[in-house]
């Protein structure tokens, strides 16, 4: 079964349930869905490319429940959290921070860099390489930037 087909049956049974916060959620994310069925004219999309639209809208909920919070808005920053971790229970396991570093080490050694300078180099072939995988790119760039400082 596609992602996007789990997703359809899912806001199907939060309807039938009325979990309303499930509901909204998906509705949303559904509707990213069909924006982007709409921009390329085709019936489904990848489940990468789903992935890519997850992550995107895990990112504003995680944005916006930090500014809840700072406007000392605990409400609606419970409210956003909890939406995020309806969204990221759609995407695949975060890959641990020391398959990473692995990784991230590989790449420095391959392009023998030393420097911080030479960071976005190093941090693009790492995403590259770990495309797909579920790598959070803010734990690439600080990992590349502290093992390159320490060089």
């Amino acid at each position: 079964m596609s992602l996007q087909q789990k997703i359809n049956d899912d806001l199907k049974q939060a309807l039938i349930a009325k979990d309303e916060l499930k509901l909204s959620t998906l509705r949303l994310l559904k509707s990213d869905i069909q924006y982007e069925l709409t921009k390329t004219g085709a019936t489904s999309i990848s489940d990468e490319q789903v992935s890519n639209l997850i992550k995107s809208n895990q990112k504003k909920r995680k944005e916006a429940a930090s500014e809840y919070r700072k406007a000392n808005r605990i409400d609606l920053a419970e409210k956003e959290e909890s939406e995020e971790q309806i969204l990221i229970s759609y995407l695949p396991a975060s890959m641990p921070e020391t398959e990473i570093k692995l990784v991230v080490e590989k790449i420095i050694a391959e392009l023998n860099a030393k420097t911080p300078n030479e960071a976005g180099k190093v941090i693009g072939k790492v995403m590259l390489e770990l495309k797909g995988k579920n790598a959070d790119g803010s734990i690439v760039s600080n990992l590349v930037k502290t093992l390159l400082s320490n060089s």
